[in-house]
């Protein structure tokens, strides 16, 4: 498989200006104004290969969206190397967009005032998409996506999620080798979040569709990806599979207890003193959460002082969850590269 993506210490830095207080502060900004260097994207390489569906993670302000923004050519590096599709993409700008596809979730490329189809058309005549490819494409993106019957509404008509289904067949129109997704399924009901990730999977098998997904919604990236990419303060503190990541940072277990009655947080501590245990409420009245290690004498001891000490109606034993991963990684600022 050739590289779609090679990234080489890539950097990105703002000037991030303040004003003086008062009058004569704001006179003194009118010659000399105080800034400071911020570094959005911190020196982070990155390889990615056709067909592969990669993961790009990371809490706010993580610099997620400014790689994004220069892997598709919208912001020039401050230094590093990047080629995509083995072109430059700040460089090659008219000749790249033709080999991409980009969806942010919270902006539109279609036109707001005319019809879906009417968008449809006139980014075919911007990607130079001939008749019979856009027919042969475009049928099995519109049947899959299920946008059949909103062709004719203009884009103001539509609800969230239908208008996101119709910025992905239009992100895909011109069948690129590369799909870029800025939290595409933001705000979008489960129904549609599936209709979704099963079409993205089918365009990954069949046309070997390359795919960057960038979102804070981890069951996206649990359905889709193999590979992720976390980032912190600018910089890649994780690359690799999923799975290695559970298997290096989650081999503890979550016990769920529904009791029969509100528990108090110091009650149910002192019950399980001695025991390492991190217990956690989830917001539901009367549950609580165990997190434990994967260690049958620790979870039969702990279950037992708690069945002993009060009335249960359920108990349920999970694996830590790749959310739960992932905060405890942040919060500790665990290397785990």
């Amino acid at each position: 498989m050739k590289d779609v993506i090679e990234v080489k210490s890539l950097r990105k830095e703002f000037k991030s200006y303040s004003s003086r207080q008062g009058l004569k502060g704001a006179f003194r900004d009118l010659f000399t104004r105080n800034y400071q260097i911020l570094r959005a994207v911190d020196d982070i390489s990155l390889t990615i290969k056709q067909g592969e569906m990669v993961g790009y993670i990371g809490e706010n302000g993580a610099g997620k969206s400014t790689t994004i923004k220069m892997l598709t050519g919208i912001l020039t590096p401050t230094s590093g190397v990047v080629t995509v599709n083995g072109m430059n993409p700040h460089k090659d700008r008219e000749k790249f967009a033709q080999t991409i596809g980009v969806v942010f979730g919270q902006r539109s490329q279609l036109w707001w005032d005319i019809a879906v189809q009417e968008s449809f058309r006139l980014l075919k005549k911007v990607y130079k998409v001939s008749d019979e490819d856009y027919k042969n494409h475009m049928e099995h993106v519109i049947e899959s996506l299920d946008i059949g019957p909103l062709l004719d509404k203009p884009v103001r008509k539509l609800s969230l999620g239908q208008r996101m289904r119709c910025e992905l067949a239009a992100a895909l129109l011109h069948n690129p080798p590369l799909l870029f997704l800025d939290e595409p399924t933001i705000g979008l009901d489960v129904l549609v979040k599936l209709k979704i990730r099963k079409f993205l999977k089918e365009m990954n098998e069949r046309y070997q569709t390359t795919i960057l997904l960038t979102t804070h919604d981890l069951t996206d990236i649990e359905a889709l990806c193999e590979r992720v990419v976390m980032l912190d303060e600018g910089k890649i503190i994780y690359d690799g599979q999923l799975g290695q990541l559970r298997r290096n940072w989650g081999e503890g277990k979550q016990i769920q207890f529904l009791f029969s009655q509100d528990i108090k947080r110091v009650d149910i501590e002192n019950l399980t003193a001695g025991l390492e245990v991190e217990w956690v409420q989830p917001g539901r009245p009367f549950i609580w959460v165990a997190n434990v290690r994967n260690d049958e004498n620790v979870m039969s001891d702990l279950i037992g002082r708690v069945v002993a000490s009060h009335k249960i109606k359920d108990i349920s034993i999970n694996e830590v969850s790749t959310e739960e991963i992932i905060r405890n990684i942040y919060e500790e600022g665990i290397a785990v590269k």
